[in-house]
């Protein structure tokens, strides 16, 4: 080993509050870091640690990355892994871990994969059999979800909607019926148009909410029906900057496709569960909202026999 090289272990680390923490040697494999989606505090120490002690650092954008490797004192060099040049890197990074190396990937925000080229990677390490190690950490989606107010038992992330006004109508017509709470990455300069059609097609009373520049200075979550979201930034003196992820609630029990079966399963479970056992029993079978089975069991019960009580 070099005196270079060695000089370079020796500095492996990162900085917290001014203090050193040398970073411990990683396994050779393909490391997979989530990163702060915009408040830096936000990184966890096990990424700090990865970041700094992995023997290769790929990421989207060397300069977006820098800018957090500069922050906690940590002197790896990245090298860009990108859609225009996978071709190229991806066989690179993979010899590298057939060499005995440990490769850590980033996105510029989020975790990686999501909605960026680096499941390609991904997919072609496990092809090949190395292992591969998620560090888990922000997500836009997830962040989303959990302060919109929406159902978060079951939902479906679907990335960015078509552009065309056509794709993005035939996508969210697919989307239309599933029991699940909705969320889509979208631009700002189109998220009238994607809101005009969201409530055309999934209904003007759905409840959605537009959340925008998370965890940043201007951090906002605006709530209402998708008819309302659709008015407010259609209007003239809207102008909407920042990265946007759009919450949709799921639809009405009655507007999913199968409705009758469920009622005869909730019935069915009824009679030998209570209500909220079986309302869970056929929340796993289902996939389908628990509280809305609970309460669509509820008025079941009420139906079949309006004056017994609920157990």
């Amino acid at each position: 080993m070099s005196v270079t090289e060695e000089t370079k272990t020796a500095m492996r680390g990162y900085r917290v509050a001014n203090t050193f923490v040398p970073a411990r040697p990683l396994e050779p494999a393909l490391y997979l870091v989530a990163t702060p989606i915009g408040n830096l505090g936000d990184i966890t120490l096990r990424a700090l640690e990865t970041l700094s002690g992995a023997d290769v650092l790929a990421c989207e954008d060397t300069r977006v990355t820098r800018v957090l490797l500069d922050r906690f004192g940590i002197v790896n060099k990245p090298y860009a892994y990108h859609e225009h040049n996978a071709d190229e890197v991806g066989p690179k990074l993979l010899a590298a871990l057939e060499g005995g190396k440990s490769v850590a990937l980033v996105s510029d925000a989020g975790t990686p994969l999501v909605s960026d080229p680096g499941y390609r990677l991904g997919q072609l390490a496990i092809s090949a059999g190395f292992r591969v190690v998620p560090i888990p950490g922000a997500s836009a989606p997830l962040a989303a979800l959990v302060g919109s107010g929406q159902p978060s038992d079951a939902f479906l992330f679907a990335g960015f909607l078509p552009v065309k006004e056509k794709g993005r109508r035939d996508r969210l017509a697919e989307l239309s019926k599933i029991p699940s709470t909705l969320i889509f990455f979208e631009s700002p300069h189109r998220i009238a148009a994607t809101l005009a059609s969201a409530a055309d097609v999934l209904g003007r009373e759905r409840e959605a909410c537009v959340c925008r520049e998370l965890t940043k200075t201007y951090e906002e979550f605006r709530r209402g029906t998708l008819g309302e979201l659709a008015d407010h930034y259609n209007g003239d003196d809207i102008t909407v900057k920042g990265e946007i992820v759009l919450v949709v609630g799921p639809p009405d029990y009655d507007d999913v496709p199968g409705a009758v079966e469920v009622d005869v399963l909730l019935r069915e479970l009824a009679s030998t569960m209570q209500t909220s056992k079986a309302a869970a029993e056929a929340a796993r079978l289902t996939g389908l909202s628990k509280k809305d089975l609970y309460q669509r069991l509820i008025a079941l019960k009420g139906e079949d026999d309006p004056g017994q009580p609920e157990s």
